[in-house]
């Protein structure tokens, strides 16, 4: 995942060493990467990329209920979470298929939106099939997946309480010997450094952060973020800089932070609603930042 891990957890007399816990975890992120890695040719992946429209390809069950996942999302709100948009983001600059940042042409866009959509995408047994050249990037579900993967791998070893984040994606299940929760911060959104906006106890709980401010560039004095609407083809130019999900599935977490960063503070806020999520909203005014919380957000935590 051009990335890194960490997992802390407390080991009992009977519990794994820190050796086997590495090989584990290590085992599945190498699964992960051979499936899903848009950075390496011989993934599962890059070989379905790579086909024609019209064609089918056998997947593993994994991505292809990560396939049907993702679809679930981009159905139920209406196409703002779509992981087909990997031509879009080489277009941007944003992918590993890019030559450089650049603002493309509406021409261009329009072109590249034709191969975008989920909708093209249909499973047949165990093999996906696409009918337009569309590729998949599984980055804004990926990881929170590998978490879970890992929580539950964890949980087979005897391990009661541990805290597992995989390229800034995270959960924590347990307590620490002490008695107190696991505790992770929401780091506010700054390009400069690191700051705490609020922190949160967790056990049980995945938590994903999505913001548009790590990956960017700025040209003619405007700022153009990594996080694409696909309806548009172009980066998210609304206020909201930072949302952050809280859900028993990392997975689940980590889809929906990238799906509501694309809605905007308010359409955003509004599925958080009415879909019953904890999410936590960061928005520019003015030098500032503004916070929204949703109700499940402050039931859990504001206590």
């Amino acid at each position: 995942m051009g990335s890194r891990y960490e997992v802390k957890y407390v080991r009992s007399a009977t519990g794994p060493s820190v050796e086997r816990v590495r090989a584990e975890v290590e085992d599945i992120l190498a699964e992960i990467d051979r499936q899903m890695s848009t950075y390496r040719a011989d993934s599962d992946v890059a070989r379905f990329n790579a086909l024609p429209a019209g064609s089918c390809m056998a997947l593993p069950a994994p991505m292809l209920e990560l396939v049907t996942f993702a679809g679930e999302l981009s159905r139920d709100s209406d196409g703002a979470f779509d992981m087909t948009v990997a031509p879009l983001l080489d277009l941007w600059g944003f992918g590993p298929q890019s030559r450089g940042n650049q603002v493309p042409s509406a021409e261009a866009i329009a072109a590249t939106k034709a191969e975008v959509g989920h909708q093209h995408l249909r499973i047949r047994g165990q093999e996906l099939c696409k009918d337009a050249a569309v590729q998949l990037d599984f980055n804004s579900i990926a990881a929170g997946y590998a978490v879970d993967r890992v929580v539950a791998r964890l949980g087979e070893l005897g391990v009661a309480s541990a805290l597992v984040e995989i390229t800034g994606e995270l959960k924590a299940i347990g307590r620490k010997p002490d008695g107190s929760p696991w505790r992770v911060a929401i780091e506010a959104p700054r390009d400069d450094r690191q700051v705490a906006q609020k922190i949160i106890p967790l056990d049980g709980l995945g938590v994903s952060t999505s913001g548009d401010y790590r990956n960017y560039f700025e040209e003619g004095g405007k700022r153009y973020s990594h996080t694409l609407d696909p309806k548009t083809g172009a980066p998210i130019s609304h206020a909201l800089a930072e949302v952050t999900v809280v859900d028993e599935s990392a997975l689940r977490a980590d889809g929906l932070s990238t799906l509501l960063l694309v809605l905007g503070p308010d359409r955003g806020l509004a599925y958080a609603e009415s879909h019953g999520l904890s999410a936590f909203f960061v928005s520019r005014a003015g030098d500032g930042f503004v916070t929204r919380e949703s109700r499940r957000f402050r039931e859990l935590f504001e206590r």
